[in-house]
């Protein structure tokens, strides 16, 4: 998963959501294509595909209580830096902490893209900038406090307008302020600054918590209304769940639930297959077994941003042919295990605003050359080095699929070096203010809309000054303003159609791929993985595999 992962992903983050058929573990099936000059490149020797082995940690990955299925045991690839509820649009924060811990008002089904009520039980638009949410009655936090529409206030104010610096701020709400009041214990309103068709899903990105949590500084220890609370976080080893027993929905199955972490894949693999865990998240397909992982969409998008304020990448002719110079069905077959789907665009279906008619550029060596060089005759200086810069562990295969890249743009006339970062080193090129005297770059990116809608993708990485992007056009930040100003189908058109005008007239992205996760299970536990999985993972939707199916 990306670091920058930003937005809610409700029951979010979307994407390519096949329903799955069974949730039994199946062995994720290549996908089937030429791999041109991808296998080609392999036949150079000039990289190395290996997959490693290694034994899983067994003295910190048990529990008290697993023995007898009462704890269900996940290993995460990394300990959550936080689990403040306003920092759960963080991948590792939120898949602990949202749904679990903590609840919105309004959730997302990741499959339908239907907003569902939660913590509120029906909203309305009741003045052109007032929206009218009804709040659930009879629910408690897990410290015993009853939750009425004053907790639901506190909690919007505490996480969009104070100066915590909460992710949720910046990336859901931008600038904007609101103006948040309980009418009664079960009514509040939400009034923006300028009319917003979407404020309900900008909500379900806000986690409730009690008005006695602390507004100085974010907290260690969350209490919210979720099925499982805190019972203990051990810096370095573990975190432990306990179920809410006065939850105010259905009782998860499992009285307990328990993380840990192990960066490297094929540990977390291995801890599957040895039976010391029950769920292991981003699996890597070189080393996972087959018969205990099963594939999911995971919303993320891979593709190559390209700075079009320095040359060669100022002409969108050598943009163009990057676009063309990617065997997409070759990286993905020979280097992704084929867990992907060639791109056309940065958001993948199920998003509001992705666009069908898209097709991702046919692999066309030959005519991106002729570019290339109908370029160089107009003086653009093709030769000079562009610097094509990716994240270690981005996903598995990031350096072989880095190399192939290389391999072929210098194919079409282009000079790149590639730059391996560390997260650090990446999110300085990846985000505003971009650095400066380091000339061409062309950034690998991973970009995950766990919101459903194009409005959080184009804002980000399409606007002229967005905190993601490079560059842009005034025509291109009119359609997009013009685009977030409506609801409904004509919301659906006006995105599509900005994302079909970057293809054409702005061209910032060279796409990649759809990903899909590979998640390792338990043949103990029953557990179907969708879109939502890899930002908030739903530990109630777990069940022991002797259950009976719902």
């Amino acid at each position: 998963m990306s670091t920058v992962v930003l937005g809610r992903q409700p029951a979010t983050t979307l994407g390519d959501t096949p329903t799955m058929k069974s949730s039994v573990p199946s062995s994720p099936r290549p996908e089937r294509g030429r791999a041109h000059t991808v296998l080609a490149f392999l036949a150079t020797g000039t990289m190395l595909l290996t997959s490693a082995c290694a034994v899983a940690n067994s003295d910190t990955a048990g529990d008290a209580g697993s023995a007898d299925g009462r704890t269900l045991r996940v290993v995460l690839t990394q300990e959550p830096p936080t689990l403040e509820p306003c920092e759960s649009s963080l991948t590792a924060t939120g898949v602990v902490v949202r749904s679990n811990i903590t609840e919105p008002l309004v959730e997302r089904d990741p499959t339908s893209g239907k907003l569902e009520p939660l913590l509120a039980t029906g909203w309305r638009q009741t003045k052109p900038t007032t929206w009218t949410f009804d709040i659930r009655p009879g629910v408690t936090f897990q410290n015993g406090r009853p939750f009425t529409a004053k907790d639901a206030a506190f909690s919007i104010d505490r996480a969009v307008n104070s100066d915590l610096a909460c992710n949720v701020d910046g990336y859901v709400f931008g600038d904007a302020k609101l103006d948040v009041r309980a009418v009664s214990p079960t009514r509040l309103t939400v009034t923006t600054e300028k009319t917003d068709p979407i404020l309900p899903l900008r909500l379900s990105f806000v986690e409730i918590v009690p008005r006695t949590t602390d507004t100085k500084a974010k907290v260690r220890i969350p209490i919210g209304t979720g099925p499982y609370a805190v019972k203990s976080w051990q810096t370095g080893v573990s975190i432990s769940l306990a179920r809410n027993a006065d939850y105010w929905g259905k009782a998860p199955a499992y009285p307990r639930a328990r993380y840990v972490w192990r960066s490297d894949a094929s540990v977390r693999a291995a801890m599957i297959d040895k039976g010391e865990a029950d769920i292991a998240t981003a699996l890597d397909h070189t080393s996972a077994d087959q018969g205990n992982t099963v594939a999911y969409p995971n919303n993320e998008t891979t593709a190559l941003r390209l700075d079009g304020r320095e040359a060669p990448l100022n002409d969108i002719r050598v943009r163009k042919a990057i676009g063309m110079a990617i065997d997409r069905k070759g990286i993905i077959g020979a280097l992704l295990g084929g867990l992907a789907k060639p791109a056309a665009q940065l958001v993948p279906p199920g998003v509001v605003g992705h666009n069908d008619d898209l097709a991702p550029a046919p692999y066309q060596e030959a005519a991106a050359r002729a570019l290339v060089k109908q370029a160089a005759a107009d003086g653009v200086p093709v030769h000079r080095r562009i610097t094509l810069v990716a994240r270690n562990g981005m996903f598995a295969g990031i350096a072989e699929v880095t190399e192939a890249l290389q391999y072929e743009m210098a194919r079409v006339g282009l000079n790149v070096r590639i730059r391996m970062a560390d997260t650090a080193t990446h999110l300085q090129y990846q985000l505003r203010p971009l650095p400066r005297g380091v000339g061409p770059v062309a950034l690998l990116i991973m970009h995950g809309n766990q919101a459903g809608d194009a409005a959080f993708t184009t804002s980000q990485y399409l606007q002229s000054d967005g905190p993601q992007s490079t560059f842009g056009t005034k025509d291109l930040d009119r359609r997009i303003a013009a685009a977030d100003a409506l609801s409904g189908k004509a919301r659906q058109k006006a995105f599509a159609d900005v994302l079909a005008y970057q293809n054409t007239s702005v061209v910032q992205y060279a796409y990649l791929a759809h990903m899909r996760g590979l998640l390792g299970l338990s043949p103990s536990v029953r557990y179907r993985p969708d879109s939502a999985t890899g930002d908030e993972m739903r530990l109630s939707e777990v069940s022991p595999a002797t259950a009976r199916r719902r």
